[in-house]
């Protein structure tokens, strides 16, 4: 009789088991944004100019500006037939979707902000998705009476390999280092004088 009842609740046990799998595998849900692109194919490319845009370079029929500042800065003034992508919403639904029919067009977003370094999170997002069409224009916004004045700046292409500095990086931090001996120094002995006793005075 023992016997029955521990097999129906083993039995039970399973079953519960068993349930429990199926309901997380019908109710699991693929993430909606997965890395395509690993961090070492990333630097390789923001190592690389290729992604620069000057100011005198936008006028294309296939670049798309993409303004990633606030809607408030956007309103103050922006470049011609830009949109406005917050950097914040640059990965909701409806801007992923963007995204996803600028690359099936062949068109590339040009990212810009108050300063190439303000795109340059979106764009390292965009890009490790996957999305190879996007650029970086090289630029600084400033305001002068109430009108956005926008001018190219430079940026200082990397004459080293990363790749060299990230490997050369890896080999210091494997060197063991030995801890040198520390040679604590002598320690001074003071010798201390005994006092002569004085010889008791008078007599008998």
């Amino acid at each position: 009789m023992k016997e029955l009842e521990k097999t129906k609740r083993i039995s039970i046990a399973s079953t519960l088991f068993i349930l429990a799998v199926l309901i997380g595998l019908l109710t699991y849900k693929r993430p909606k944004h997965t890395y395509a692109t690993n961090t070492q194919k990333t630097l390789k490319k923001i190592t690389n100019n290729n992604f620069l845009v000057t100011l005198e370079n936008i006028n294309n029929a296939d670049y798309i500006p993409i303004d990633v500042r606030s809607p408030n800065e956007f309103e103050k003034g922006h470049l011609e037939n830009a949109i406005n992508i917050h950097t914040p919403e640059i990965l909701s639904e409806t801007n992923s979707a963007f995204f996803k029919e600028l690359k099936a067009s062949n068109k590339t977003a040009i990212l810009y902000g108050d300063n190439p370094q303000e795109a340059n999170v979106p764009f390292m997002f965009l890009y490790q998705l996957g999305y190879d069409n996007i650029k970086l224009l090289t630029i600084t916004n400033n305001y002068s009476q109430n009108k956005l004045i926008s001018k190219n700046c430079y940026i200082e292409k990397p004459e080293n390999d990363i790749r060299t500095f990230i490997n050369e990086s890896v080999k210091k931090s494997n060197v063991k280092v030995t801890p040198k001996k520390t040679i604590q120094p002598a320690k001074k002995i003071i010798t201390v004088q005994k006092k002569k006793k004085k010889i008791p005075e008078g007599g008998c």
